[in-house]
């Protein structure tokens, strides 16, 4: 069977690799449909890992597919299903585990396509458990956003964060995949939306998403906007995934008793903070990785009753190279799919 694998720093093959042998117990084998590319299947494509890693790997963490076969005392999950793939291994036994918070596991095993094996393969085995069924209303190449985009944003806004409607909220990177969905989320939870973007065309896509001001930071410092906006108070939240180009600007942003949630460091890694302006504001930052299995299926749900991922691009395995090119060169607006039929 056909797998686009990473050979070299910015060297991907499409080639041809043994297909899985039958589902072991607990496990389902799954025809993978669709996947959505991501800033992290960027960074494993520049060779850019946070622990030792086997090369040539399989790319990949964000995807559906569909059960082919069933592995021994699987009950829960039949083939036919279509489901939402978990792009990480956990234990499955520590505490967070065992509480649905798989993303805080205490014995994590890697995350799928940067570490491990991942999902850009015409079919892979993988625990039921990690299979989270997909609503028959929502079509796949929607439904390709829902592990890793809009599940990392639902997990940020709303177990985090706690938004909730009445509140303003900046969001960074408007035009991105996880921003766009930031957008419609915290709008359908009756937010009032601040954004920054890089160009005048993604502010104008922007603001027939939802979003009700939006600032073009290549143009304006956006922190001065902020303030002007809120009538310098500033806002409740701040979803930051920029990092250092942001950082300062985000903690300035914010209001008195503020909360800041962040996912990504794009732009680098280390920030510095003001500690005065952090206590004396009493600021709240939260870090905020991954999501759990509720999570996607939560934004399942929400895509199932009309709130959907923009999609930038849908592409096939073939041009999989050209769409991390696309990605790296921030010239999406949205998320790039790419289907496996």
């Amino acid at each position: 069977m056909r797998a686009l694998q990473i050979t070299g720093e910015r060297r991907a093959e499409l080639t041809d690799i043994e297909a899985p042998a039958a589902p072991a117990p607990g496990e389902v084998q799954i025809a993978v449909k669709a996947m959505a590319l991501n800033h992290i299947d960027v960074w494993g494509f520049r060779g850019m890992a946070f622990a030792k890693r086997k090369l040539p790997l399989t790319v990949g963490a964000e995807a559906v597919g569909e059960v082919i076969a069933v592995g021994e005392g699987v009950i829960d999950r039949k083939v036919g299903d279509r489901v939402a793939l978990y792009g990480a291994v956990t234990c499955g036994a520590c505490p967070a585990c065992r509480e649905g918070r798989d993303n805080l596991c205490e014995n994590p095993g890697g995350v799928m396509g940067f570490h491990l094996d991942g999902f850009a393969r015409e079919k892979l085995n993988i625990g039921a458990r990690y299979c989270v069924p997909i609503p028959d209303g929502v079509a796949i190449t929607d439904a390709a956003c829902a592990p890793v985009t809009f599940g990392t944003v639902e997990h940020m806004l709303f177990d985090n964060a706690k938004l909730k409607a009445g509140e303003t909220i900046l969001v960074h990177a408007g035009g991105s995949g996880i921003g766009t969905a930031a957008i419609r989320l915290s709008k359908d939870v009756g937010a009032h939306v601040i954004t920054t973007v890089g160009d005048d065309e993604k502010g104008a896509r922007a603001k027939a998403l939802g979003a009700d001001d939006v600032i073009n930071y290549r143009e304006e410092r956006f922190e001065g906007v902020v303030r002007k906006l809120t009538k310098k108070k500033g806002v409740d939240v701040v979803f930051e995934h920029v990092g250092v180009d942001t950082w300062s600007g985000s903690m300035f942003s914010m209001k008195k008793g503020g909360r800041l949630v962040t996912c990504g460091s794009t732009t680098g890694i280390t920030a510095q903070i003001n500690l005065f302006q952090l206590f004396q504001q009493q600021l709240k930052l939260f870090g905020s990785f991954g999501c759990t299995m509720r999570n996607i299926a939560d934004g399942l749900g929400k895509m199932e009753r009309g709130i959907l991922p923009v999609i930038d691009t849908v592409i096939t395995l073939d041009d999989i190279v050209t769409g991390l090119e696309r990605l790296e060169s921030r010239k999406v607006f949205g998320k790039i799919v790419v289907t496996f039929d």
